[in-house]
């Protein structure tokens, strides 16, 4: 079975030996975005359809049974009628603002592609402090939100811009701790060292109590961070219409409603990578027969497949529970998270340094 690392020295060996190297790299890079764009439109797609298979699964009605066999191309469907529509700006908004706040949000979700691992020995950019990367750029994204709402001269679409600001800045405390923990538990900012020191065990089960509760942690704040439901009170309907894109149509809108899937396929990609050992399958130990049969199943099943587990999961929480006051959901975070992700810190440490961990 031919793996992505031979695909990819196969397509880098063509190129440079019919091209310049200067062409051949810039031909690469264009391929990347390419590919990038591409699993863009894939998981919107994907992801549309299973929040309303999920959605109508958790109320026990049918959702979405028209469109294509068994409402297969609802999503498709939906995403022509957003490009048919047509794109109107407010009179007093910031028309230059208003344009590029959609874009920021994208091309933020599109950066955090590059350190993670897809799949063994498949990874856009293989950076030494790929954790750092990823904790940085996630926080550009607020600032598109922040473009949005300001620019659209519309007092809901500033109340839901502030209130997501808010929530961001707040939700990004606990998430990095718990990010931490698992940083310190590896001893390496790079992905592909972490994904690696969970060759024998994912940190979920070698780390203890520690790490779940990091998971815990970790699992809240980036549904916080992501504006998802009980979180949602950036967009809340039944308060601000649709919050910070209240004023948006077309494919402005539809850069918004995709970025916001998109980030959650991110973040349950870093969190399966953290915790559940990216593309390394499950191994335990050193049961050598054990691990080769679980070797048999390609890596970028074990990684799609954690992944959706984990968006699964975040979208279980939008039908379970409902949404919080604005002072409950800066109270949670503030007054239990983020204590509780210090104390959970040190505790990460101490297994740490005393090698507790199996």
């Amino acid at each position: 079975m031919p793996s992505f690392e031979n695909i990819t020295n196969a397509i880098h060996t063509w190129l440079t030996t019919h091209l310049s190297a200067g062409w051949a790299f810039f031909i690469e890079l264009v391929l990347v975005g390419v590919a990038a764009i591409a699993l863009f439109a894939a998981l919107g797609l994907v992801l549309v359809l299973m929040e309303r298979r999920v959605a109508a699964w958790m109320q026990i009605r049918l959702g979405p049974n028209r469109v294509g066999p068994k409402g297969m191309l609802q999503s498709l469907a939906d995403t022509i009628k957003l490009i048919m529509k047509e794109g109107l700006t407010p009179e007093g908004a910031d028309k230059f603002l208003f344009n590029v706040a959609p874009y920021v949000v994208m091309i933020a979700a599109m950066l955090l592609l590059a350190p993670i691992g897809f799949a063994r020995n498949l990874q856009i950019w293989d950076l030494n402090i790929g954790v750092l990367y990823i904790s940085a750029i996630s926080s550009i994204s607020v600032i598109g939100i922040l473009m949005a709402g300001w620019a659209s001269n519309n007092k809901y679409s500033l109340m839901g811009a502030m209130r997501s600001g808010a929530q961001i800045v707040s939700y990004e405390l606990s998430a990095g701790l718990s990010v931490l923990a698992i940083v310190v538990l590896t001893g390496s900012l790079r992905i592909s060292d972490i994904v690696q020191s969970q060759e024998t065990g994912w940190w979920i089960f070698k780390g203890h109590l520690p790490a779940i509760i990091a998971f815990v942690i970790f699992i809240i704040a980036v549904t916080a961070e992501t504006n998802r439901a009980p979180f949602d009170l950036a967009e809340a309907e039944s308060e601000l219409t649709a919050g910070f894109h209240t004023e948006y149509s077309g494919m402005k809108f539809a850069l918004f409603f995709l970025a916001e899937y998109i980030n959650i396929f991110i973040v349950c990609a870093i969190g399966a990578t953290l915790f559940f050992g990216g593309w390394m399958p499950f191994h335990i130990g050193h049961w050598d027969g054990f691990n080769h049969v679980m070797d048999y199943i390609p890596s970028s099943v074990w990684f799609f497949g954690k992944t959706f587990g984990l968006i699964f999961l975040i979208m279980w929480f939008r039908w379970t529970f409902p949404r919080l006051r604005v002072d409950q959901l800066l109270n949670l975070e503030w007054k239990y998270l983020l204590p509780i992700s210090m104390v959970n810190l040190v505790l990460v440490t101490l297994v740490a340094i005393k090698q507790w961990h199996f």
